[in-house]
């Protein structure tokens, strides 16, 4: 799976408003819970408003809205 297409599919995960332990999302995306930090750290990094930390959970403090995607062959 790409980084890019992960990212999305944990924001997807996010959407949901609860809280979401690293090793659910690593196992729903079958990586590893370093991978899930370091993507987590990379989606706050880029401003996406995502509270928790690493042993606790991860929550979207305020929901957002993905700008379309425009695909292009």
């Amino acid at each position: 799976m790409r980084r890019t297409d992960r990212l999305f599919d944990i924001i997807q995960i996010l959407r949901d408003g609860a809280l979401h332990k690293a090793q659910d999302i690593a196992d729903r995306l079958e990586v590893s819970v370093r991978t899930i930090y370091r993507d987590m750290d990379t989606l706050v990094a880029s401003g996406i408003p995502v509270e928790g930390e690493r042993g606790v959970g991860y929550i979207l403090r305020e929901p957002i809205t993905l700008p379309p995607l425009t695909l292009t062959v």
